[in-house]
C-alpha cells in the first residue's frame, strides 16, 4: 500500500512538472504580428495571430491570418517538438508539419505536402520572451524561393 502511494506521488509530480515546464516554455502564449517590423513580400500570406498552448505532453498551435488574396485562414497543429511530422489542418498547400527544438529559444520547422518539403522555417524567441521572429523559406508557384521574416509581439 505504501509503495503504491509513493508511486502515485512520483507520477503526479512528474506530470505536474511536465505541465509546468510546458507552461513556462518561451514559445507558449499568444503572439500577434508586428507588420512594421516584418518583411513580407507584397501579396504574401500573413499569419496575424498564433496561439501556442500546452496540451498534456504535446503542444497545440492555432493560427489565424489572411492568404495572398485577402481571404481569412485558420490552421491547427498538435504534436511534439521531436522532429516527427504531425498533421496540419487548414492549409491546402501543406498537410504535415514538424518542429525540432534547437534550444530553449529556437525551433526549426519543416512543412510537407504529399511527403515533399515545401516550407522550411526557424522560430527564434528573444531572451526576454517578448518577441518572436519567424523566418520562412518556401517555393512559390513559379518555382522561385521566397523568404519572409515575420516578427511577433507576445500578448
Amino acid at each position: 500500500m505504501r509503495t503504491r502511494r509513493i508511486a502515485l506521488a512520483v507520477v503526479t509530480l512528474f506530470v505536474a512538472g511536465s505541465v509546468c515546464f510546458a507552461a513556462d516554455d518561451a514559445f507558449m502564449g499568444t503572439w500577434k504580428l508586428n507588420e512594421a517590423k516584418s518583411k513580407i513580400p507584397v501579396g504574401g500570406d500573413k499569419i496575424v495571430t498564433a496561439v501556442w498552448v500546452a496540451a498534456g505532453d504535446s503542444v497545440k498551435v492555432t493560427t489565424d491570418g489572411v492568404d495572398a488574396s485577402g481571404q481569412p485562414t485558420h490552421g491547427e497543429w498538435a504534436g511534439k517538438f521531436n522532429g516527427k511530422e504531425y498533421p496540419l489542418t487548414g492549409y491546402s498547400d501543406v498537410d504535415m508539419r514538424s518542429y525540432t527544438r534547437v534550444n530553449d529559444h529556437r525551433l526549426r520547422i519543416s512543412e510537407t505536402k504529399g511527403g515533399k518539403v515545401v516550407v522550411s522555417a526557424t522560430i527564434s524567441v528573444s531572451a526576454d520572451g517578448k518577441t518572436r521572429t519567424v523566418v520562412v523559406t518556401r517555393t512559390d508557384a513559379n518555382g522561385n524561393k521566397v523568404t519572409t521574416t515575420r516578427v511577433y509581439d507576445k500578448q
